[in-house]
Parts: structure tokens; C-alpha cells; sequence
């Protein structure tokens, strides 16, 4: 097994008898991660007397632990795997493409999987990318949250790749939103420019209400306001003058107004009606639906667009003829 001196074998003593698997081996090998373990155990890599367990499995004195797993995840890199892709435009310094909703840009640290994404596909249409990202975001300039559809810019080659993102960083990239919220705004349009920060307690989520943030703009706009038995919804246009993790899902909740299917920022999971009638959308209603920028070598404006996908325009119709 990797790593020097790491034990595979561990023996339970008498005085840990009754604790938890899990607990256990976090406390008996100190040098692996606590999410590595339970990776390893989600895995079928830990076998108790010669069984997978599970991480709430209580131990007897004497139970023998082996562990088939190496104590580091293997490193991650990106690979060609055949994915169909939606290419919008392509030419030899870069390429669109509109992601589906799902779909993960590239693994990363709390990926289970290095499988299905966006990079791989990528490199299995293109052969090569820009290499600024490294091996596991070869050619990524920007990023879609996973269940975000919609627009986004790839870079075939390091000069391309350093070109769009100076105008990423100097805010000359003009993006463009369509998201579905819950409640009607109480103004047509408006702008938030609360600063983004992780929140400290659950870490998967951004927050507007710890110190420190990182500047964030986003302008939002009314498209429609549907009123129908599963209750009220705004349709927005948003532009954000920033890209910051999870911004135009925190800025929309911090107001009251959650996107609709984004249960980590306070959606609910379904739409309930008057009428018992229930639906689930199993994503978040957000669509990268606009960008415009200039192009790296020529310098001509490029503009894109594409329309909802047909899940959500099936939502919207559903609610406005409910």
C-alpha cells in the first residue's frame, strides 16, 4: 500500500469495543483525511473480518480492519472520454459550448468521480486545450456551477486562454442569466453588491453575512410574474459584473428569493399546489443564456445566445397554466 509505515491491518482492543468504524479509524490513523476514510469505506475499501462494512458499523473486541485503499486519493487529471457536447462556435483559439444542466465543468477535490465532465469531453473533441489550467482544468477559463445550463468559453490554446481572462478579470465579459425564483421582487429591477464569503459552518455553501467577502455585483431585471396554485415566481434577467462561487444563487436568496430547485440555498425540494398536485425539477432553474466578449486574436465582438432548455421552459409552462 502507498504510503511509508501506513498500517493495513488494524486489530480492535477490548477498550474500543462499541465504537463506530468510522470514528475508529479516524482516531487510529491520524495521517489520512477523515473524508478519505469514509471514502474508503463508501468505496467497499475497508473490510472488517473480511467483510465491506459500513461507517456506522459498531466494532467488537478483536474485530481484524483491513484497508485495500491507498491512504491519498490518486491524483486527479483530467482524461478524453467520449461525451456528446453542444459546440455552439469554434475556431482555432477557442470554442462555446452550451453545458447541459448536471454536467460537471472538471473533478475536483469533492468530486466522487473524475468521470462525465466537461474537460474530459472536451478533450475528446479537441484532441488539446490551453494548458494555464493545468492538467485538471486544461482550456477552462470560466465555470458553470453543475447544475447550471447554459454558456461557457473554452480556450484551445495559452495565449487565447490568458487574452479572455484578462477580460474576465477586468469585468469586459458581459454574461447573462435567466433564473426562476421563488415570490415576486418588490421592484421591476435592481442590483446587489453584497460581498460573497464561504460560510464557515456548512462549507459547501457561500454566504453574504460573514466578513471578509470577495466584491460581487449582480443586476437583476423582471421578465415575468406568474401567479398560479403553487404559488408565486419571478422570472429574472440577470448580468453579473463579477464570477464569483455560487453568486447569482446566494445574491438571489440573501433577498428572500431562493432560485427555484436550489435546496442549499432554501428552495424547496418540490412545488407543492392547493391541490395535493407536487413537482420537482432535480435542478436549479438557472441558464447561462447571453455572453458577449471580444475575440483573443482578432478582437471582434462575439456575441451567443441560446433559449432555455426544454425542462425548464416546460416548468414555466406548467406554473403559468396552473
Amino acid at each position: 500500500m502507498a504510503g511509508e509505515n501506513f498500517p493495513t491491518k488494524l486489530a480492535v482492543p477490548a477498550e474500543r469495543e462499541g465504537e463506530r468504524l468510522d470514528r475508529f479509524l479516524v482516531s487510529q490513523l491520524p495521517e489520512i483525511s477523515r473524508a478519505r476514510i469514509q471514502q474508503l469505506i463508501a468505496d467497499g475499501r475497508v473490510r472488517v473480518n473480511g467483510a465491506a462494512a459500513k461507517p456506522s458499523l459498531r466494532l467488537r473486541e478483536g474485530d481484524q480492519i483491513e484497508l485495500l485503499g491507498s491512504p491519498k486519493r490518486p491524483p486527479l487529471k483530467a482524461f478524453a472520454e467520449e461525451i456528446p457536447l453542444d459546440i455552439v462556435y469554434e475556431d482555432d483559439a477557442l470554442a462555446v459550448i452550451n453545458k447541459p444542466a448536471g454536467m460537471v465543468v472538471h473533478a475536483g477535490a469533492g468530486a466522487s468521480s473524475q468521470s462525465g465532465t466537461l474537460v474530459n469531453a472536451l478533450l475528446h473533441r479537441f484532441g488539446s486545450l490551453s494548458g494555464v489550467g493545468g492538467e485538471l482544468r486544461p482550456g477552462i477559463v470560466h465555470r458553470l456551477d453543475k447544475d447550471t445550463s447554459g454558456l461557457i468559453v473554452v480556450a484551445k490554446n495559452d495565449l487565447a486562454h490568458r487574452r479572455l481572462a484578462e477580460q474576465f478579470s477586468q469585468r469586459l465579459v458581459n454574461k447573462t442569466y435567466l433564473a426562476l425564483v421563488h415570490g415576486w421582487m418588490k421592484q421591476e429591477q435592481g442590483t446587489i453588491a453584497s460581498a460573497i464569503a464561504r460560510d464557515r459552518i456548512r462549507r459547501t455553501r457561500m454566504t453574504t453575512r460573514e466578513r471578509g467577502g470577495r466584491a460581487a455585483v449582480s443586476h437583476w431585471r423582471v421578465l415575468r410574474r406568474i401567479q398560479s396554485r403553487f404559488g408565486k415566481f419571478s422570472l429574472l434577467e440577470i448580468r453579473i459584473d463579477t464570477g464569483r462561487t455560487h453568486q447569482i444563487r446566494v445574491h438571489l436568496a440573501s433577498l428572500g428569493h431562493p432560485v427555484v430547485g436550489d435546496t442549499l440555498y432554501g428552495a424547496p425540494r418540490e412545488l407543492k399546489d392547493t391541490r395535493g398536485g407536487k413537482l420537482a425539477l432535480g435542478r436549479n432553474f438557472l441558464h447561462a443564456a447571453a455572453i458577449e466578449l471580444k475575440h483573443p486574436g482578432t478582437g471582434a465582438v462575439l456575441q451567443f445566445s441560446r433559449p432555455l432548455p426544454a425542462g425548464l421552459e416546460d416548468l414555466l409552462s406548467h406554473l403559468e397554466g396552473a
